[in-house]
């Protein structure tokens, strides 16, 4: 819930925070800045956000660097916002474990959308053995899968990749990442395989494989299992 929650914008031009200030204190969130990398660290370690919205273009580090720094001991979800808008940044900063990328000039109903689903995903726990979102269920002890209260037969390898995109719903999961998570290392090229896994496990809990409502493709990055809001 946006209420209350906290929040570490991390970016070194001042309209930048500005706007972001303006727009997420409008919406209830409390609102913490840094404008540096090094900064950013020290204000997580004294402020504890629940989420934090970081720039890549910081004037002591870059924000990939700050990100890895981070998740070598903190779960929060980190947006990344940059004027960097290729495929080789967003993979960078996913692959070192920013749970969304959004590129500047970004819409602020976006913003709060892809803020929200992060909060979301932290504050629901990842051991909880029923998940939800729509008309798709997944037991993830009986390993049963659910479309419509009907259950879908998957291969193992399908289930893996499913499972694997749910257990980080709302996030961007790179074709890398899926690769190692479903196969094991030694798989990072194995593209074909991982869009024919993919291509299967649309034509059965898709309503329309052809316009997925709930497995997201990301170009050029990876994939996303859409939450319902």
């Amino acid at each position: 819930m946006a209420e209350g929650a906290r929040i570490l914008i991390v970016d070194d031009e001042p309209a930048i925070r500005r706007f972001l200030k303006t727009v997420l204190t409008a919406h209830g969130y409390t609102v913490f800045e840094a404008t540096r990398g090094e900064e950013a660290i020290s204000q997580v370690t004294a402020q504890r956000p629940d989420a934090i919205v970081l720039d890549l273009g910081l004037p002591d580090m870059d924000g990939v660097q700050v990100t890895r720094v981070l998740r070598e001991w903190l779960q929060t979800p980190i947006l990344i916002l940059s004027v960097r808008g290729s495929e080789v940044d967003k993979i960078a900063a996913l692959d070192a474990g920013a749970d969304d990328y959004l590129t500047k000039p970004f819409g602020s109903g976006e913003l709060l959308a892809r803020l929200r689903v992060a909060l979301r995903r932290a504050a629901k726990n990842a051991n909880e053995p029923i998940f939800q979102t729509g008309a798709l269920k997944i037991d993830f002890a009986k390993r049963v899968v659910m479309m419509n209260e009907n259950e879908i037969q998957l291969t193992p390898t399908e289930y893996d990749l499913l499972r694997a995109l749910a257990l980080d719903a709302g996030k961007v999961l790179t074709h890398h990442h899926l690769l190692r998570a479903v196969w094991g290392v030694g798989y990072d090229e194995e593209m074909h395989m991982l869009r024919v896994n993919i291509s299967n496990l649309r034509k059965k809990i898709e309503p329309d494989a052809t316009r997925p409502r709930y497995i997201v493709t990301e170009p050029g990055v990876g994939y996303r299992l859409r939450v319902s809001e």
